[in-house]
């Protein structure tokens, strides 16, 4: 019998696809259903959900206004869990803005108050800049594709904040007041010391008074961009939208104008949390068996990791082949490894690579451990699979049990080709 063809190996390298594809087609992840992320023109997965108070505006034209006060309430915060409390978490955000219409991932610019950064000009998701001062007038001006960014402290005194060129703006885009709150973001410590994300409902309130636009046609209109109005404190309490009386825009919100996408959405990271359990088996398989397994587990890695990320509809083909390529390369390197480690390989290989996979793909360990396992070990090939960005503007768990690495993919399959050397050498 052919070595590869023998029973045992076959079964070995099906469990591993089978680890693999199983739990990365389930929608379990997702509470058994996945939304379909909000994508940017890009094809940048984003966050866009918040409540917006607006009218048409041309060509040409402008929004001025004065922000009275901005509040928000965070609910249930640690320690004890019990109480809503007033404050704003760090990137709630108030302000104006221009945006190419009501669907969410359409392209904007922004000048905004937030809750502990100051103010802030952003466009497109991507693009934050600080605006220095703490001016409360605000302006906006549209000509063409350039949207620009004023502030006043008197509103009679004008300061240039920051501009940006959004390509192909329609004839007639929306512009006016909007508000937002992400959740608010704290870890909640494990046995082992590893984190686990608590997110709770905020909601942010801005309250604006000396409302002018300029080029505008049409009257107000106040629509969430996205789902809002669902929580009990929204029912119950206060509910998105706005109130306007006398002159004064009180408008409330909740969700997030930003690069990362919010809970719900699934990334590739997600879909492949069986990674690590086929890595063990594969592990187990380099190790008792010969060297030329590592082709076979290169194809299985290829058919098993190519059915979960294709089945997705990946937007970027490009990020999919090195996503699946990469891993797979990775899977049949480790097997190598393994093999190599001498009269103790299997138990070996399962402690320097597997174990390391598994404990840093789950909250079991502190962050920095979990992420100085992730730059010295054979696992830190695996960042090649790793899509998430780290962006300043939002605050997010930037940890390796949520898909971060601390290396870039191609320093993590330099590592791991750096082992796979030095061990080769050292058979030799």
């Amino acid at each position: 019998m052919i070595p590869l063809l023998r029973p045992g190996r076959l079964i070995a390298l099906a469990l591993a696809a089978a680890a693999i594809i199983v739990p990365g087609l389930s929608p379990a992840s997702c509470s058994g259903f996945c939304p379909d992320p909000i994508v940017a023109a890009d094809g940048t997965a984003v966050s866009d959900r918040f409540w917006f108070f607006h009218r048409e505006l041309g060509r040409e034209g402008a929004i001025t206004v004065r922000l009275a006060a901005m509040t928000g309430t965070i609910t249930y915060p640690p320690p004890r869990h019990d109480r809503i409390v007033s404050g704003l978490v760090p990137w709630a955000k108030t302000g104006i803005i221009v945006k190419d219409g009501l669907r969410q991932g359409s392209s904007y610019a922004a000048l905004m108050m937030t809750g502990r950064h100051g103010l802030r000009f952003q466009h497109d998701y991507l693009h934050d800049a600080a605006v220095p001062g703490t001016a409360r007038w605000l302006r906006l001006t549209r000509s063409g594709d350039v949207i620009t960014g004023y502030t006043s402290a008197d509103g009679a005194r004008w300061d240039r904040a920051a501009s940006a060129t959004l390509k192909g703006l329609p004839e007639t885009v929306r512009v006016g007041l909007f508000a937002a709150s992400p959740g608010d973001l704290t870890l909640r410590e494990t046995g082992l010391g590893g984190t686990i994300e608590e997110v709770r409902f905020t909601q942010a309130v801005g309250v604006f008074d000396h409302v002018t636009v300029e080029g505008s046609a049409g009257g107000w209109g106040s629509d969430s961009v996205g789902s809002m109005n669902e929580t009990d404190w929204e029912k119950h309490h206060n509910a998105s939208g706005v109130v306007s009386k006398d002159g004064t825009i009180k408008i409330s919100g909740t969700g997030d104008i930003g690069p990362l996408p919010e809970e719900g959405a699934r990334a590739i990271e997600s879909s492949l949390v069986g990674l690590p359990l086929a890595l063990l088996i594969l592990v187990v398989l380099g190790a008792r068996s010969a060297k030329t397994v590592a082709t076979a587990t290169f194809v299985t890695g290829l058919l098993a990791i190519g059915t979960v990320i294709l089945a997705q509809s990946p937007d970027s083909l490009l990020t999919a082949f090195r996503v699946i390529v990469g891993c797979s390369l990775a899977l049949a390197l480790c097997t190598v490894i393994a093999h190599g480690l001498g009269r103790f390989r299997l138990l070996l290989g399962v402690a320097l690579i597997a174990l390391p996979a598994i404990l840093t793909a789950f909250p079991l360990l502190p962050d920095p451990v979990a992420e100085w396992l992730l730059r010295v070990t054979p696992a830190a090939g695996f960042a090649i699979k790793q899509t998430l960005v780290e962006y300043p503007q939002v605050t997010a768990h930037y940890a390796p049990s949520t898909g971060y690495h601390p290396l870039p993919g191609w320093a993590g399959m330099a590592v791991l080709g750096g082992v796979r050397t030095d061990r080769h050498a050292e058979a030799r």
